[in-house]
């Protein structure tokens, strides 16, 4: 049995800058993690490893910088990795990315299941797995939360809709996008992590993958974003400076008064004294 699990290097949520006349992210200039839903597709891929014997490879689009990526899923227990970038990959939207990943599943050849996470905390869409088995032709579960059964061909798996859970079953190779319920997060061990040091990870670029340029970065992506804006949050406090008694009588009292004008002290009022 053989899984990929195409990851993603993402920013810290604190640490993001933007390009104002492209509309990308600026990842150079960010301190970069593994997206942290793509942690619970690792964790679940592993699983099946320990349950089925399972190859489990991983497979990543960055720069030089999202090896780091790669070496932290070896180190958990992925067997192998493969690192996609090139220029020519740069500003792709989830549409050519996908295009891109779907490449390399293929250079790799089709296993018996994709694992993703539900999407990635800096684009936010989930568009880029279940685009990805759209690519492959493979049918696609989405908001996987349990895997049940895995047999020769089929798989019955527990997915999270509106309604509640619903169980499903769908033919292999297939492709799932997973939640946090899916697995627990593994961590790294420290034989993993060695072994992730001493391994070589294969670098694939566009030629490689033998991709039309038409369908990939910038020029090949059909959406774009047009506009940038920064959300400006205007605060008008109001502060009371507190140095003795009486002006801390005066600050409770302020305060009070403050809350009672938006009628937030409830039916019982405030006592003062």
């Amino acid at each position: 049995m053989h899984i990929i699990v195409p990851i993603k290097q993402v920013p810290q949520t604190s640490d993001v800058q933007m390009d104002k006349q492209t509309g990308t992210m600026i990842r150079s200039s960010s301190a970069s993690i593994l997206n942290p839903l793509d942690l619970y597709a690792v964790s679940a891929a592993l699983a099946l490893k320990d349950r089925y014997q399972a190859r489990v490879s991983v497979i990543t689009m960055g720069p030089q910088s999202a090896v780091k990526v790669l070496k932290e899923a070896i180190a958990m227990g992925c067997d192998d990795a493969v690192h996609l970038t090139d220029r020519a990959f740069g500003g792709s939207d989830t549409w050519a990315t996908s295009y891109i990943l779907s490449l390399a599943v293929k250079k790799l050849g089709i296993p018996d299941l994709i694992l993703t996470g539900e999407r990635a905390t800096d684009g936010d869409t989930a568009q880029v797995g279940p685009a990805l088995a759209s690519w492959l032709g493979l049918p696609v579960l989405s908001y996987v939360s349990k895997i049940e059964q895995v047999h020769d061909h089929s798989l019955i798996a527990e997915r999270l809709v509106e309604e509640g859970y619903q169980k499903v079953r769908t033919t292999l190779p297939a492709l799932l996008t997973v939640i946090k319920e899916i697995s627990s997060v593994r961590l790294p061990t420290l034989s993993g992590k060695k072994r992730a040091m001493a391994s070589s990870i294969a670098v694939w670029d566009a030629q490689a993958l033998e991709a039309d340029s038409r369908f990939i970065g910038l020029k090949g992506s059909p959406t774009k974003v047009v506009k940038i804006e920064i959300p400006k949050v205007s605060r008008n406090c109001i502060v009371a400076k507190v140095e003795d008694d009486a002006s801390l009588v005066a600050a409770v009292d302020r305060l009070i008064a403050f809350l009672e004008e938006r009628d937030l002290l409830g039916e019982g009022g405030a006592h003062h004294g």
